[in-house]
């Protein structure tokens, strides 16, 4: 059985980091922690500087559908917790 493949582009609506290969999830629980990661991947290393506030990870499958829609802001209390 294939593994399904999932990509995560991050955008605030008019700027967007895309994910243009995506990455083979098998358990659909990991999907929102590789999410989190994306978000602070972006933020630590595309511009710590920047306003994130508005920015969001959009999870899309392999067939484009939206699979989860995860807000910046949430990651960061999530990092600020740990």
């Amino acid at each position: 059985m294939a593994v399904p493949t999932y990509r995560f582009h991050c955008t605030d609506g008019h700027v967007a980091i895309i994910d243009p290969v995506g990455i083979g999830i098998a358990d659909r629980a990991q999907i929102r922690v590789h999410a989190g990661d994306a978000a602070r991947f972006a933020m630590e290393r595309v511009g710590a500087g920047l306003d994130w506030a508005d920015w969001i990870v959009d999870v899309h499958d392999g067939q484009g559908r939206r699979v989860l829609v995860l807000p910046f802001r949430d990651v960061a209390v999530w990092s600020r917790a740990a």
